[in-house]
C-alpha cells in the first residue's frame, strides 16, 4: 500500500482519530489499515449504527468512516443522529451502494461526503484532507528525521 504524508490535527499535531463503522469485519480492517498509512489512529470501531452512534460518543473522534447498509440500523440514520447530537461530526459515508439517492440522503442528513467501494487510498486520503479542511495539516519528515509540519 502506498505511504501518504501523514494527516494531524492542526490544532494539537496529534493523529487524527477515526471511527470504523462497517458490518463487515474485511472491510473495516481494510480501512483501518489505509487509516493507518495516512498516520491515522482509529478510536473506535463499529459493525452497527446504534453501536456507531455509542461509540461517538464514547470516543469523540474526528472524522466517522459510515458504510450505509448495516444491520439493527443503516449508515445514513446513524449520520443523521450523530449529526443532530453533535454537529460539529465529520461523517464520510463509504459504501459500495452509491446510488445517486443514497448520496443525496447521507449529504441531506449530514454527511460531509460520499466514496465509492472498493475504496482506493489515494481517493479516501484527498476527501479525508478535504473534509478535514484546516482542522489537518500533513507533516513532512525533515532531512533531520523529525516531523516537521507543512
Amino acid at each position: 500500500m502506498d505511504q501518504f504524508p501523514a494527516l494531524v490535527r492542526s490544532k494539537d499535531r496529534q493523529p487524527v482519530r477515526y471511527l470504523v463503522v462497517d458490518d463487515s469485519i474485511f472491510a473495516r480492517k481494510n480501512l483501518t489499515r489505509m487509516i493507518e498509512t495516512f498516520g491515522g489512529q482509529v478510536a473506535g470501531e463499529a459493525g452497527d449504527g446504534c453501536t456507531a452512534i455509542t461509540e461517538y460518543d464514547r470516543t469523540k473522534p474526528d472524522m466517522v468512516l459510515m458504510d450505509i447498509t448495516m444491520p439493527q440500523m443503516e449508515g445514513i440514520e446513524a449520520a443523521e443522529r450523530i449529526v443532530r447530537q453533535h454537529p460539529d461530526a465529520r461523517v464520510v459515508m463509504v459504501s459500495s451502494v452509491g446510488y445517486q439517492e443514497n448520496i443525496v440522503a447521507a449529504l441531506q442528513k449530514g454527511a460531509r461526503h460520499f466514496v465509492q467501494k472498493p475504496v482506493k487510498p489515494e481517493v479516501l486520503y484527498e476527501v479525508i484532507k478535504y473534509v478535514l479542511g484546516e482542522d489537518a495539516t500533513t507533516l513532512v519528515p525533515s532531512t533531520a528525521g523529525a516531523g516537521d509540519a507543512k
